[in-house]
């Protein structure tokens, strides 16, 4: 079944074939496309694209995307647009980018961003080496937000 799925009003998530199929991104005003993949296709529509080249392997390094990728899905919502994240299953790339995504911009725990992406898309499970990684930059936003905010001692 062909389908995308609407994690929130500027965001959705679906596997490769769905995504490449170019009346359903038109009738859900999609902008832009993050392909988070080394093989699969882009659509055929003109829209913006950002691809993510790494295999569903856990020893791959999608952390060093999970800042790039949720600015880029931030911009995009801000200006109006809808960003649509896939991989070829739609299971485990794309759900780690758009939990990141939600960690950072909506400032969710990593539990309840990938509740939110789970509930939106059922099929999600990012695999043991992205789920890893989603911890480690949990923290690493929980350690950002504490340097931005102002101390109060003193």
């Amino acid at each position: 079944m062909l389908q995308l799925c609407k994690i929130t009003d500027s965001l959705l998530i679906s596997n490769s074939r769905s995504a490449c199929d170019n009346g359903l991104l038109s009738g859900e005003g999609v902008t832009f496309c993050i392909n988070v993949s080394k093989q699969q296709p882009f659509p055929g529509l003109r829209i913006g694209t950002l691809r993510v080249p790494v295999f569903d392997e856990p020893a791959e390094n999608l952390y060093k995307y999970f800042d790039r990728c949720a600015d880029a899905i931030q911009d995009v919502g801000t200006a109006g647009g809808r960003t649509l994240v896939y991989c070829k299953n739609g299971r485990s790339r794309s759900a780690s980018i758009c939990t990141a995504y939600l960690m950072k911009h909506r400032h969710l725990s990593l539990r309840e961003a990938f509740e939110h992406v789970k509930s939106a898309r059922p099929a999600v499970e990012p695999n043991e080496g992205f789920w890893d990684q989603l911890q480690r930059y949990e923290g690493e936003l929980q350690s950002r937000q504490m340097e931005a905010s102002p101390s109060t001692n003193g």
